[in-house]
């Protein structure tokens, strides 16, 4: 039966069949006209001249092309879905195929894709199951092929996991078989377009407008920072925010796996480390890229995630002139963060003692922020704590700020306050040299905001 048939037999079939089986059916059949339209549409189309040209004009074309092939077959199909069928080739084009709508929704942070019949989003912090789906697995390891291949990037059975991003600064995390026993897996961390500020997650409760006060005063003064937290906690978005507050004047550079970070500053070099080719090749590791970086002239070094080996070269830059230097690390407390970036020396094969270790620790970073993602998919920053030396072996902390949770409302939401602890931090003098002077009643714990 050809699919003009077999479209033409799905009115009788629907009226026959069980509502939800009916609607299978008519989504595999509109799935199946969309596939055939798309390789007839490849056809003809000249790839070369649609890649010179303008988006809108691009999709204007697309809309035209498709239109009259739906006139020629003389399909028995309704206006909303002859509308479904354009969107649907024009995303497959020039977008990701059925994920792209997620794409173009501002509310959704993560989108994750279970195989191709499994399409799960994140909205303000739960998880939702959609109705969008791919036609079958070589469909989705298409589109995971199309997003890898944009950055150089390859997947196959010989390389089947892959880290990349969107042009838009999206993570982007695929796996596929034989790593992937149920079909090809996509994750991706959605990065906002338009960036948000301090006041942005103050008005989201993410911290205080004291707190902000002070965070904005640490990186204005040049002062060694560390945003420690949990996976999806929102250390990158913390890193991205308070860059904000780097003086025009300063050359910048940032080093990632994946380019996620958006500075603003006129004066920012960007480098993205390069995984091994092929032959297991070529690969750039953070920890070159850092090296490689002290040789640029830079201000200030921006690490986006420190992991393994590069933590070294880092701490010794935040040690030797790189001061207001920043980071991040996945770590459950501040004071594990420290415990894991000793971990990572020891993946450098250096060995130094303990306490040697500690002292240049303590000597190149002044502040860890802790930040976490509370049972109801909110962001906090639970912990704010100045290191303040060295007691025998032992690194000596004192938290600055921190969130007290007090219980569950019936809605799931987390109850809780932030509060000033009232100790005034040592680094309030070294602010005041450099001309950023905070109010002792920031300190207050009977403060109430």
């Amino acid at each position: 039966m050809s699919l003009r048939e077999s479209l033409q037999d799905r009115g009788g079939q629907l009226g026959r069949e069980n509502p939800r089986v009916a609607i299978m059916r008519a989504r595999s059949e509109l799935a199946m006209l969309k596939a055939a339209l798309h390789s007839k549409l490849l056809d003809q189309l000249d790839l070369g001249a649609m890649e010179r040209m303008p988006r809108e004009r691009l999709r204007a074309e697309l809309k035209v092309l498709v239109e009259r092939m739906l006139d020629q077959e003389r399909l028995p199909i309704n206006e909303a879905e002859r509308k479904q069928l354009v969107d649907d080739i024009q995303n497959e084009v020039m977008g990701l195929g059925p994920i792209e709508p997620l794409l173009a929704d501002p509310t959704i942070s993560d989108i994750l894709v279970n195989g191709h019949s499994e399409v799960y989003v994140e909205r303000e912090g739960r998880l939702i199951l959609t109705d969008i789906h791919f036609n079958d697995d070589q469909h989705l390891l298409k589109i995971i092929e199309k997003i890898v291949s944009r950055i150089g990037r390859r997947v196959d059975e010989s390389s089947p996991m892959v880290d990349a991003r969107l042009p838009d600064g999206s993570r982007v995390n695929a796996v596929i078989p034989p790593l992937a026993i149920d079909g090809p897996i996509l994750s991706i961390r959605r990065f906002s377009t338009i960036p948000l500020s301090l006041d942005d997650v103050v008005r989201h409760g993410t911290l205080t407008s004291d707190m902000a006060q002070i965070i904005a005063g640490l990186v204005k003064s040049k002062i060694n920072i560390l945003i420690s937290g949990g996976t999806g906690t929102g250390k990158t978005t913390l890193l991205n925010i308070m860059s904000a507050f780097i003086p025009d004047t300063e050359r910048i550079i940032t080093i990632e796996d994946a380019a996620e970070l958006k500075l603003q500053q006129p004066h920012v070099v960007r480098l993205e480390t390069r995984p091994p080719n092929i032959e297991g090749k070529g690969e750039v590791s953070q920890r070159a890229l850092v090296r490689n970086s002290l040789r640029m002239r830079p201000d200030r070094i921006v690490v986006g995630e420190v992991r393994g080996a590069e933590v070294l070269d880092m701490l010794q830059a935040m040690n030797t002139g790189h001061e207001g230097s920043m980071t991040t690390i996945h770590a459950n407390a501040a004071r594990d963060a420290l415990t894991r970036l000793e971990n990572m020396v020891g993946m450098a094969g250096m060995t130094v003692s303990s306490k040697a270790l500690r002292q240049q620790i303590v000597s190149a970073i002044s502040i860890v922020i802790q930040i976490a993602r509370l049972s109801d998919g909110r962001r906090k920053i639970v912990s704010i704590q100045e290191i303040t030396g060295m007691e025998g072996d032992m690194v000596t902390m004192q938290e600055i700020f921190n969130f007290q949770q007090t219980g569950v409302a019936a809605d799931g939401t987390v109850l809780g306050r932030f509060r000033a602890t009232g100790i005034r931090p040592r680094f309030v003098e070294r602010l005041h040299v450099r001309g950023v002077v905070l109010p002792d009643q920031l300190f207050d714990p009977a403060r109430i905001q």
